[in-house]
């Protein structure tokens, strides 16, 4: 069904901060990862096909563990970020051992991505009516004219923090529905009772409203979106690519398009919550979020 989207799941993380493959890790009643949750809610949202980014040195045990659950009811395909990857005329800097970030992660799925693709990180719960808003923007978005149209779901940064350290967040400007801006802010943490402070790419320190609307790397593109990523990619190598963990972030490449006006960018407003399992010490939370959702009736158990 190449006429309904297909889902492109981030899952080549090194899960530095957690201290092991969170992708894998059990949080369900019945042993389901986070990931198992977001497959299922894009299968009944309608999403036809699902790209796994992922390592080679676990791509064994992640088709076995997570891919083959879902393999006969839709289609599932793998690709691999490797730190190689890149534009002809360009290599690898001495020194440089992971890979260019989200950006780059994206663009090892170009020989998979057929048709409107919906991104998401795959140790993120985002809920079933967040893809459902994706799953709706993509098959009813009309065709490319003078912009193409792009869309994330947001959710408020206060609702997105973690308790046991800091975290990355795309910040977002918005008006009437659409994105005037995002920027990537990182190290993201609540100092006090009142104060949420992170720092910029720069490396400036700023402080961010607890209202404020970021993404959570749930995107919604057309496939035109490549071009512009390759484009976008090949200009951040040849202005950082000597920088030992520089990394090229999709907010970063969506607000230059929005700037240019090649873009525009829709924010889907969710009834979902997010949850996310950043730090080992995230995952009891998570797992009572997920009890607490299949108790209500939302998800049956087992998953599938």
């Amino acid at each position: 069904m190449a006429d309904s989207p297909a889902l492109v799941v981030l899952a080549a993380g090194m899960g530095s901060r957690y201290g092991g493959l969170k992708q894998m890790d059990p949080m369900g009643p019945n042993g389901e990862t986070v990931l198992d949750y977001s497959v299922f809610d894009a299968i009944r949202a309608g999403f036809s096909k699902v790209i796994f980014v992922i390592r080679e040195d676990f791509a064994e045990a992640f088709q076995t563990t997570v891919g083959a659950k879902f393999s006969s009811q839709v289609e599932v395909a793998y690709a691999y970020q490797k730190l190689d990857d890149l534009p002809e005329g360009y290599s690898v800097p001495e020194g440089r051992e992971k890979p260019w970030g989200t950006s780059h992660a994206i663009l090892a799925a170009r020989h998979e991505i057929d048709r409107p693709f919906a991104v998401v990180n795959a140790d993120d719960f985002y809920g079933a009516d967040a893809y459902q808003k994706a799953a709706a923007f993509l098959t009813s978005n009309p065709p490319q004219d003078e912009k193409a149209h792009y869309a994330l779901v947001g959710y408020q940064i206060v609702n997105t923090l973690s308790d046991h350290g800091a975290v990355n967040r795309g910040i977002c400007q918005t008006n009437n529905g659409l994105l005037k801006g995002v920027e990537e802010v990182v190290e993201i943490s609540r100092k006090d009772i009142d104060q949420i402070e992170g720092r910029g790419l720069d490396g400036n320190a700023c402080l961010v409203d607890e209202n404020v609307v970021v993404s959570m790397n749930l995107w919604a593109f057309p496939v035109s979106f490549l071009t512009e990523l390759q484009e976008h990619f090949a200009s951040f190598l040849v202005e950082r690519a000597t920088e030992e963990k520089s990394e090229c972030y999709i907010p970063t490449v969506v607000d230059d398009l929005v700037h240019r006006g090649v873009a525009d960018c829709h924010v889907l407003e969710t009834s979902s919550s997010w949850f996310g399992v950043t730090y080992p010490e995230d995952k009891p939370h998570v797992v009572e979020s997920i009890k607490g959702l299949v108790d209500s009736g939302e998800y049956p158990s087992p998953l599938v």
